[in-house]
């Protein structure tokens, strides 16, 4: 005898086995958004090539494979905030591997980021010939640390400061300093950007003017990125914040929004001591 199953009996036969589940672990349903972001990064990868080497509809195909992660990304976090605000699927276990998981990748830039020191300081420490054996190089005429830089300096450092105010605002349930103090922090760290904006609008160099003009963007616009990147993290968790997504014993989301700026902060000081300050000397 066949033995069939409607769609209301296998719904209740899925949630009776979850109703049973005998350890904390979150075990995802199925989603298409692992393969929807393996398209997108490979269609950014080609088009970024074919986009150098003027293929035909290089840029096309970058553009939506960028736009197709975007999309991704957007829908996949999407996901995550339901499975953790309105389903509960974030244990004590599961944000334990979140937080190991954010730790290994702010590793992963700060060896990202100490690539770039690597390449300023071998050429900055033992100038070949080929510049003149001298840093700055000849003709390039660096920035003064002390104005646009150590005013971007004190900009971060405040917006640490605004950060850990929020932090221990949602920690003690004071939900409007929270919210003040977030975003205080985001109206800083838009300043922070168009500041820089402006520093490289009026730069005497560009990238392509040597290793100085190479590693010196590099290194202060994948940060300037890193500050973008950081901008939007934290805006999002001032919108969920205002939707009280986030409580005293469950924001993680913040977590590690605020451990990611911390280490923008960070990477910030050793950038204006060795590249500003130091390299222009």
């Amino acid at each position: 005898m066949k033995f069939t199953m409607n769609n209301t009996t296998n719904l209740s036969f899925v949630q009776t086995a979850k109703q049973l589940q005998r350890h904390p672990f979150h075990l995802v349903d199925p989603s298409p958004w692992p393969i929807t972001a393996a398209i997108g990064a490979f269609s950014c990868a080609l088009g970024g090539v074919m986009y150098m080497h003027a293929y035909n509809n290089g840029g096309y195909l970058l553009l939506s494979g960028f736009s197709l992660l975007l999309f991704t990304m957007f829908s996949w976090w999407r996901d995550v905030t339901r499975e953790s605000t309105f389903a509960g699927h974030h244990t004590g276990a599961v944000q334990k591997g979140l937080r190991y998981g954010v730790i290994l990748f702010i590793i992963s830039e700060i060896l990202f980021f100490f690539a770039f020191f690597w390449a300023f300081f071998h050429s900055s420490l033992s100038p070949s010939i080929d510049i003149g054996s001298m840093w700055p190089p000849k003709g390039i005429v660096v920035f003064s640390p002390w104005e646009i830089p150590f005013l971007n300096t004190i900009i971060l450092l405040l917006s640490g400061c605004s950060v850990t105010w929020a932090h221990h605002s949602i920690v003690a349930g004071y939900k409007k300093q929270a919210t003040l103090s977030l975003g205080v922090t985001i109206i800083l760290a838009s300043i922070f950007t168009g500041f820089q904006g402006f520093e490289y609008s009026v730069a005497n160099f560009k990238l392509s003017d040597g290793v100085y003009g190479s590693t010196f963007y590099m290194a202060t616009g994948f940060h300037g990125f890193h500050v973008f990147i950081g901008t939007i993290f934290l805006a999002i968790c001032l919108i969920r914040l205002l939707k009280s997504h986030l409580t005293q014993q469950h924001h993680f989301g913040f977590e590690a929004a605020a451990w990611y700026w911390h280490f923008v902060d960070v990477v910030w000081l050793f950038l204006f001591i060795s590249i500003y300050w130091w390299g222009g000397i």
